[in-house]
């Protein structure tokens, strides 16, 4: 099983979308778009994972709450500063889902 987080940028809307306008044109079923989306999930996932090769780094001014739970970490972060070579780009409030993406792929 593949994390779902990517369903939720622009990209993954915008598919759901899609796939629901062509399910209420009887154009797929439900039970295809179901399986365009979880390949969406464990392709989006692996792309990720395998293609995505930049760096960045980043330092909060302030941790305001972090979660664990299922494998998945979660931080609120305030005042956080990201790094990339020489730009540097600054945040009044993000927040960060870390996942395993590594063992979850490997079972796909």
């Amino acid at each position: 099983m593949s994390y779902q987080l990517y369903r939720n940028t622009t990209i993954g809307n915008t598919l759901q979308e899609s796939l629901d306008e062509l399910i209420q044109y009887g154009q797929i079923t439900p039970n295809l778009a179901i399986k365009v989306l979880l390949q969406f999930d464990k392709s989006i996932n692996q792309a990720l994972s395998n293609r995505v090769k930049s760096r960045l780094t980043f330092k909060a001014g302030k941790l305001n709450t972090y979660r664990f739970c299922d494998n998945v970490w979660t931080f609120m972060l305030n005042d956080v500063e990201f790094r990339e070579v020489q730009e540097i780009a600054k945040v009044d409030k993000v927040k960060i889902v870390a996942c395993d993406g590594k063992s979850e792929l490997q079972n796909d």
